[in-house]
């Protein structure tokens, strides 16, 4: 007779479970190690975000040298002003390290660099709607610092044959700006974070952020962050109980605005309310992604919000002064309403503009589904 390679030999001991049944073989170490790279997607979320992390520190650093070399040949500024040329070697460079970045990531997960919230339909309407809303909510907000007197006009700058060349090279610059801090935070970190993560890792991406700040002393602008972190954690932890259709996209959408505002300490001149509504406008530009389902209303929006603040005011953009601006303005009075070095982001009327950006998108969109990830690109069986 011939024996059947599946029935136990009656010399093997077996083992069985509390139910009295004989429990599946374990998989091998190989794959129990495969597994914790590799996912039903591909690799795993967080090893993607560290790996982009990874690349885009290594070609930023290579790129620090170039950067290095360029500022020797330029008159010393003081660290708080900037002009239209080196701003724009240096947009150029960081964006093309974060899309060198991107698509060294896209050939690893089997995507296409537009899978990163880059598609979607009438993406350059999304993006021309964007800036328009950007200029407007900017410009309220400047005309509200003017009334109550915390902001103060001066004469303008420039003559009138360079306000067109400065003005498109600003728009240059911070177009390139947009695509270089949505790119990174809005498209591929939030693309990852929503594919693969949950409550527990966002709240260890968060506390992370703030243990590091803790621990460096950074001082009270630090205090933006952890409002942002507090704020986010109890409606995170709801979503993850409740266990909502798209809630990974909002613990990505906690964990990333958190980081953005991490990422703005470094500034000169930020306070906490500049922090803060730092991580906050990076929380209004995730919502942007959820009802248009893509990142180019806020990169419309973050370049022409950045261009009226620093070209066309004039006033500070997080602590940093621009040189050869249109309008010339000063602040004026109590740091907390006025903004102080920060601009006028770190003045506290913010909050009203960014509460009407949240208003405007929802009654212009108000889409009400969770937002779509492009599945990897199968791989086709070598012959």
């Amino acid at each position: 007779m011939e024996e059947n390679p599946q029935a136990p030999s009656p010399q093997t001991p077996q083992n069985y479970d509390i139910l009295g049944q004989i429990p599946p073989p374990s998989p091998p170490v190989s794959d129990r190690l495969l597994r914790v790279f590799l996912g039903p997607q591909g690799l795993r979320a967080g090893w993607s975000a560290l790996l982009f992390a990874l690349f885009t520190l290594l070609f930023g650093f290579a790129a620090a040298a170039v950067v290095g070399l360029i500022a020797t040949f330029t008159h010393k500024r003081t660290p708080t002003e900037i002009t239209a040329f080196t701003a724009l070697v240096t947009e150029v460079i960081q964006v093309l390290v974060i899309l060198l970045a991107g698509l060294i990531m896209a050939r690893i997960e089997h995507r296409r660099l537009r899978d990163y919230f880059l598609a979607g339909q009438r993406r350059l309407a999304h993006f021309f709607v964007g800036a328009i809303i950007g200029f407007v909510a900017l410009s309220a907000l400047v005309g509200a610092l003017a009334l109550g007197g915390w902001l103060h006009f001066g004469a303008v700058q420039l003559p009138p044959a360079q306000i067109a060349g400065y003005g498109l090279v600003w728009a240059a610059v911070f177009l390139l700006t947009g695509f270089f801090e949505e790119g990174s935070f809005r498209c591929y970190l939030q693309f990852t974070f929503t594919r693969g993560i949950n409550f527990w890792w966002a709240l260890a991406v968060v506390a992370a952020a703030c243990l590091d700040l803790a621990l460096r002393h950074v001082g009270p602008a630090a205090w933006g962050v952890y409002i942002v972190a507090l704020l986010g954690l109890l409606p995170c932890l709801w979503l993850h109980t409740q266990r909502s259709a798209g809630s990974s996209f909002w613990q990505a959408t906690w964990a990333t605005s958190t980081l953005f505002g991490f990422i703005h300490i470094t500034n000169s001149g930020e306070n906490w309310v500049g922090i803060f509504s730092a991580a906050a406008i990076g929380f209004v530009f995730c919502l942007s992604v959820w009802v248009t389902g893509s990142a180019w209303w806020a990169i419309g929006c973050h370049a022409a919000w950045d261009w009226a603040e620093t070209f066309f005011y004039g006033t500070a953009d997080s602590g940093i002064v621009p040189r050869f601006h249109f309008l010339t303005t000063a602040p004026a009075g109590n740091v907390f309403w006025s903004g102080g070095t920060d601009g006028p982001e770190g003045s506290i009327l913010i909050l009203g503009i960014l509460v009407l950006l949240v208003i405007v998108l929802l009654v212009i969109y108000g889409r009400r589904r969770a937002v779509a990830l492009p599945e990897p690109a199968v791989q086709e069986p070598a012959s």
